[in-house]
């Protein structure tokens, strides 16, 4: 596993492992995946999450259409994800990527904030990666 820190994705003086090309592919992707989602590119996005993907979020789990209208629609509006910590672990064809961030979202109209640690779940199919899962599980402590 290799541990990133920071929204820059500097790596921490505790990793004495290089980052590899595959795992920074993967940390660059997941990042512009937040920005996509703050930007609301839900072509971007449908094109991203493979076709049998899964979201779990605090209200429900649904899949990649759902997901994707949910984002189009505005419904959930993914304004800012601030990263504190980002990790990689590929295996064969899967990488699963961990995020600490700092979610602030509009859900319902409401402006909220929360502290969560989200596992993507990547798939390497035809030379690209396709997210195959994405899951929120809040904090209740933030920062741990």
């Amino acid at each position: 596993m290799v541990l990133i820190a920071s929204s820059s994705f500097a790596q921490t003086e505790s990793t004495a492992k290089q980052v590899t090309k595959a795992e920074q592919e993967l940390l660059d992707l997941s990042k512009k995946k937040w920005l996509w989602m703050a930007d609301k590119k839900a072509d971007t996005l449908a094109n991203l999450f493979h076709e049998k993907s899964v979201f779990v979020h605090m209200g429900g789990s649904w899949g990649k259409e759902q997901e994707v209208n949910i984002i189009r629609s505005g419904r959930i509006h993914y304004k800012k994800a601030d990263i504190h910590e980002a990790s990689v672990n590929i295996i064969d064809n899967t990488a699963i990527l961990l995020n600490r961030i700092t979610l602030l979202a509009v859900v319902g109209g409401n402006e909220v904030t929360n502290p969560f640690m989200v596992t993507e779940v990547y798939i390497k199919e035809k030379g690209g990666w396709k997210l195959g899962s994405l899951s929120f599980t809040r904090l209740l402590i933030p920062g741990q």
